[in-house]
């Protein structure tokens, strides 16, 4: 209970009528439909599903009760929700809140920005001693009033990610593979462990990231082999440099918000073997196979100022942008930023 009372003395009152509590598994349809809500008013279309909520929730550490908030109107509509996620890394926590365009000016989302922040400072003690600890809101890059309420509150913006889609007119190009690479698909029980080795190893050049146990990225990966009904391992490719993976492209059919759309939800090439043509490659590779079985387009997401240049790679492979993700920072303690920021 003293962790409950803290964030009452922090977190500034909703108005007379309104109440707030963790989001409750029964929850899953009001909070898609309240995301999808808001997605519309600053897109036009619907960008969740129930399944993927399902999917976030059921995530490896992922505790409702401690990481959701709800907001309810006096007669009990959900119309604000919050996620704050530490179960990555307690150096670099991640917040998302979503109001109802209903019902915004109302202190809705303070209150949920002031309890992300409640929640976090929490998991501070958790950070390795003198590393310095983060919190991380993510907005929909045109929602103006989130990024007022985050300014308020002392967060900066500090990047930009996008979503990137392209739309086949015809058979993608083929794939034009470096000297001495060839492609395979994923084997169940045979290649997790080389292939999260090989992602680790190459997202290590990816702004922000941070290591962690591979026995942890193991688990991670595991949860979404076993419990994603999307999964399909002959969507999995991994690029081969002999007997080493040189390279990796991961696919789903379908994006959960466009099911005729497939998606690319990691692309990553191992230092040794870029700038040679393999990410490009990969990439067509993917193309190809999900036009093969009769999506329309594919999307995948890209740090705009990507260090390793992945943003000009996929403009090149014909892909544009779809929509814009914010992100703001607020430092809650200062010391040495473990993620990684530049490249060496």
């Amino acid at each position: 209970m003293a962790n409950a009372h803290l964030e009452e003395r922090v977190v500034s009152p909703l108005p007379e009528g309104y109440a707030a509590r963790p989001a409750m598994p029964t929850d899953d349809e009001a909070v898609t439909r309240l995301c999808n809500t808001y997605s519309r008013a600053f897109l036009g279309y619907d960008t969740v599903t129930i399944e993927e909520t399902r999917l976030d929730w059921g995530f490896p550490g992922f505790d409702l009760a401690a990481h959701t908030r709800v907001v309810l109107t006096p007669d009990g509509q959900i119309v604000g929700y919050g996620e704050m996620w530490d179960v990555i890394h307690p150096t670099r926590i991640y917040a998302v809140g979503r109001v109802h365009p209903d019902h915004t000016r109302l202190g809705i989302a303070t209150h949920l920005v002031e309890w992300a922040e409640a929640r976090a400072r929490q998991s501070i003690p958790k950070a390795p001693e003198g590393a310095r600890v983060a919190l991380i809101h993510q907005t929909l890059s045109n929602d103006e009033s989130a990024a007022r309420v985050l300014g308020k509150h002392g967060y900066e913006a500090v990047r930009h990610f996008l979503l990137m889609e392209i739309r086949f007119d015809g058979p993608p190009p083929e794939p034009v593979w470096p000297e001495g690479i060839t492609v395979r698909t994923f084997i169940r029980d045979q290649d997790e462990w080389p292939m999260l080795t090989a992602i680790a190893e190459a997202f290590k050049d990816h702004w922000g990231h941070i290591e962690t146990p591979l026995e942890e990225e193991y688990d991670r990966c595991m949860y979404w082999i076993n419990e994603d009904p999307g999964f399909d391992p002959t969507l999995w490719f991994l690029a081969m440099d002999g007997d080493e993976i040189a390279g990796v492209a991961r696919c789903w059919l379908y994006d959960f918000a466009v099911p005729d759309m497939g998606e690319v939800t990691t692309l990553a090439v191992r230092r040794p073997w870029r700038r040679r043509g393999l990410g490009t490659a990969l990439l067509s590779h993917a193309f190809g196979e999900l036009y093969r079985r009769g999506q329309t387009g594919a999307s995948l997401g890209v740090d705009a100022s990507s260090l390793t240049g992945a943003t000009r790679l996929y403009e090149k492979a014909g892909m544009h942008i779809a929509r814009c993700y914010a992100l703001f920072e607020k430092e809650l303690r200062p010391g040495e930023d473990l993620s990684t920021q530049s490249l060496d």
